[in-house]
């Protein structure tokens, strides 16, 4: 057995990893599972709790009176077109955002000014995520 330290998202796991040896023959190699990471159950269960964590949400304000715009499905950001302050007229174009390889413009609804831009370019989106506000 070998012993290495593995780092996963900024943590250090000790793990085990089996060597076959090169001489044996070739029976009694086929005979022996190939080599893996032994893994303690309390590095399992780490390792788990990571893939399960929720995205984390971004604050978004939402005075009354305001209008959201929301992505109407999960894809990439590829631009920003606004800035916080910037006055938009109904069909003026917000975002780009890319779904299953088409670009899709979302476009301001109606006439305001923009109060937060709650993405980034670079940014994934899920429907119903709150792109930007407007009053």
């Amino acid at each position: 057995m070998k012993k290495f330290k593995v780092t996963v998202n900024g943590k250090i796991y000790n793990v085990e990893i089996e060597e076959i040896q090169e001489n044996k023959t070739t029976k009694e190699v086929s005979e022996e599972k190939s080599p893996q990471v032994v893994l303690s159950e309390k590095v399992e269960q780490e390792i788990k709790k990571e893939e399960i964590k929720p995205k984390e949400e971004k604050e978004v304000r939402k005075p009354e009176g305001e209008k959201t715009i929301t992505a109407p499905m999960p894809g990439t950001i590829v631009d920003v077109r606004v800035k916080e302050g910037d006055k938009v007229k109904r069909g003026d174009v917000i975002v780009i955002l890319e779904a299953m390889k088409m670009e899709n413009e979302i476009m301001a609804p109606e006439n305001g000014t923009i109060v937060s831009v709650n993405v980034a370019k670079g940014d994934t989106v899920n429907r119903g995520d709150i792109i930007v506000t407007m009053e």
